[in-house]
């Protein structure tokens, strides 16, 4: 049984794990924002930053890319990701149904916001979130470049993001 991964941040651009085929997918239900406070890749419990999550959201759809596991890699690779993934429990594990754009449908390893965790501020203006944005760093580096990455990278895909292309445009402006 193949291990599918649902990508929608930093996985398109840095998976971290052995990868045998991408295909650009569709999560229905599910909204991509910056709505989860990051403590620890690109922020500080006392400057935190932001990172993307799906937040779930009726008639809402996020395209990302769907990642296949290497074969003999899925044990290793759900440890990883958990490892990455569920660092301060913010992200909820879920098995979505994703639609591929060739038209087949897996069910997918996707991490989602749990709008109970103290981290969830969905619903921040986009000046905020340029603002808070444009400051902060975190263990994986500066939450700017972790924006910047990811709407290169959709760009790249073909996939249009209004809300990070205008964070994009906007941080750009607001970091020296």
């Amino acid at each position: 049984m193949s291990l599918w991964v649902f990508g929608y941040g930093s996985l398109l651009w840095n998976p971290g794990f052995d990868v045998v085929e991408s295909v650009v997918a569709r999560a229905t239900g599910y909204a991509r924002s910056f709505c989860m406070r990051s403590i620890h890749h690109r922020g500080t419990e006392t400057d935190p930053g932001l990172v993307l999550a799906l937040d779930e959201q009726p008639g809402a759809h996020c395209q990302g890319l769907a990642l296949r596991a290497a074969p003999g890699t899925e044990k290793a690779t759900i440890t990883y990701l958990r490892e990455r993934e569920l660092i301060s429990s913010a992200y909820l594990e879920r098995d979505l149904t994703i639609r591929l754009i060739d038209g087949r449908q897996v069910g997918a390893l996707t991490y989602v916001i749990d709008p109970e965790h103290d981290q969830y501020c969905g619903g921040l203006p986009l000046e905020e979130q340029a603002h808070i944005i444009a400051k902060a760093v975190g263990g994986r580096g500066p939450n700017s470049q972790y924006l910047f990455n990811t709407a290169q990278h959709l760009h790249e895909m073909g996939i249009a993001d209004d809300d990070l292309d205008w964070l994009s445009t906007r941080v750009r402006a607001l970091v020296p």
